[in-house]
């Protein structure tokens, strides 16, 4: 395949070509336009529910629109395309003029930073362009913003069900081919602390982790003297990395007491081993187990790595169960919990239980023939899928205790300073708040300019600097919102200006 093609600017869908060529006929190509992504609803996996979500994919999908290009390949790839009578889909002076254009220099964007706690039915992102590059955006743009938000807030719910204990992430042998990529940056976004996978972790300058698999022990079962002379083996390439994998014939009987009997070995040499890795079973209690053994051997301060189709939930239940049988060992509880490690594959790559993220671009204003904006808006017999119109911005409001209490969204150049704030709910006619001084402490813009006019002008793509910022914004958000099941619901709000905007455009255009 020739990759220009395939993950170039015509990395898109049909319709939105269609849609290029339809606007270049009636002369709207140039014509200015405002384009937002956001997302109605935050992932539901059945059992349990997500009550925020977490901002990803920013950088990549700013690296892909400022490398793709309208060439004459792409040009000949779509020349190629016949209509139902066999004729050109798509003419040459539409060809022509696209290769003109070249790409997406024209393109302004701004968006909430990756890492940043997001809500349902909000602007997180917000594209303003020639309105042919804005709409030739929306496929890429949902691809790369959609599906990476997707895995860093499934990855975030993890972590915070790991209650500060360590999650490894390594969902690439179950990851959908190369989104494995995306899979693994976007869980670093959400909290996992090392990837499995090599390449991303080198690129993004964070070290690579892993051991080894079933199959080393099985080899040297066959051939090469049995479980202890392989894990012997893996001890003398990497005395300094040793953590092994116990489970291949049984966890107590035979992995942890040849695991002990080589650390052992490892100590006598002067090096300190690492620890275990449960992949199979009871994880609590053979964890809980393993860990008596292994203090009794003098080896307290060792890792017990978990593994196989852990999720949030599953690592909340693991927990649990420490909790009550740790004591029954003579195992401190703190200590035992605090020397778990969680390692997620693929239920976290492919956000098991909501495999897709529910995110929509649409447009929302363009410019006339005389230079102003013409609110632009989807009407619809769903509440849900009924878009705000106009020019806006995004704020989140913090109350008297620091605590996110609502965001918000305005029309450009609304004051909310002012006091009371008044805000209201989007769908729910007479359902708002009003809010004194007392009861605000903070009111903070979310979106931030990333390109202008085909030039970056934002910091991108530091995952150091996106993994705070999660932090601090899950700091800050109500601990009710943050629960594993049942989440409370966050407060989505809307200025009155908007709301009667949107109210006349309604009417207006249901009258004719």
């Amino acid at each position: 395949m020739r990759r220009v093609l395939t993950t170039g600017i015509l990395f898109t869908d049909h319709y939105q070509l269609t849609m290029a060529q339809l606007y270049f006929r009636s002369g709207l190509g140039e014509r200015p336009a405002r384009f937002e992504h956001s997302f109605r609803a935050y992932p539901d996996y059945g059992t349990h529910q997500a009550g925020y979500s977490i901002a990803a994919g920013l950088a990549p999908f700013v690296d892909w629109m400022l490398q793709s290009r309208f060439d004459a390949s792409v040009a000949d790839a779509l020349r190629s395309l016949r209509s139902g009578s066999g004729g050109a889909i798509f003419e040459d002076d539409f060809l022509e003029w696209m290769q003109e254009i070249g790409g997406f220099g024209d393109v302004s964007l701004w968006a909430v930073p990756e890492g940043r706690v997001v809500h349902r039915n909000t602007p997180i992102a917000i594209v303003e362009a020639p309105l042919v590059m804005a709409q030739l955006l929306e496929s890429s743009l949902l691809n790369h913003l959609n599906y990476a938000t997707l895995i860093a807030t499934k990855a975030s719910r993890v972590v915070e069900a790991a209650h500060g204990g360590s999650v490894l992430e390594f969902g690439l042998r179950r990851a959908h081919g190369f989104g494995g990529i995306g899979a693994s940056r976007s869980a670093l976004i959400g909290g996992a602390e090392f990837s499995s996978n090599v390449g991303i972790s080198h690129e993004l300058g964070i070290p690579s982790k892993g051991t080894h698999g079933h199959s080393m022990v099985q080899v040297f079962m066959a051939i090469a003297g049995g479980e202890l002379e392989a894990f012997r083996a893996y001890a003398e390439v990497y005395p300094d990395d040793c953590l092994l994998l116990v489970d291949t014939i049984n966890t107590l009987e035979s992995g942890v007491p040849n695991a002990i009997r080589v650390f052992e070995e490892l100590k006598s040499r002067g090096h300190r081993p690492v620890g275990i890795r449960l992949d199979s079973g009871d994880l609590a209690h053979l964890a809980v187990r393993s860990a008596a053994l292994l203090n009794a051997a003098g080896f307290a301060d060792t890792s017990i790595v978990l593994s196989s189709q852990l999720d949030e939930l599953t690592i909340w239940q693991i927990r649990n169960q420490v909790v009550e049988e740790a004591p029954n060992y003579g195992l401190d509880v703190d200590q035992m919990l605090a020397r778990l490690v969680y390692g997620v594959g693929s239920r976290m790559a492919t956000s098991d239980g909501d495999p897709s993220f529910d995110g929509v671009y649409k447009a929302v204003a363009v410019k006339d023939g005389a230079g102003s904006w013409q609110p632009a808006i989807k009407i619809s017999d769903s509440p849900d899928k009924l878009a705000l119109p106009g020019v806006k911005s995004l704020w989140r409001v913090y109350d008297e205790r620091g605590i996110a209490t609502a965001d918000v969204i305005s029309l450009v150049g609304e004051d909310l300073t002012r006091r009371p704030l008044e805000i209201l709910h989007p769908t729910r006619p007479g359902v708002g708040r009003s809010l004194e001084g007392s009861q605000v402490s903070a009111v903070e813009a979310l979106l931030e300019p990333v390109v202008t006019e085909g030039k970056v002008v934002a910091r991108l793509g530091d995952i150091s600097e996106a993994r705070s910022r999660r932090v601090a914004d899950l700091a800050r958000l109500d601990t009710g919102v943050r629960r594993l099941v049942n989440p409370h619901t966050y407060h989505v709000s809307v200025t009155r200006p908007l709301l009667e905007l949107k109210q006349t455009l309604i009417q207006a255009h249901r009258t004719g």
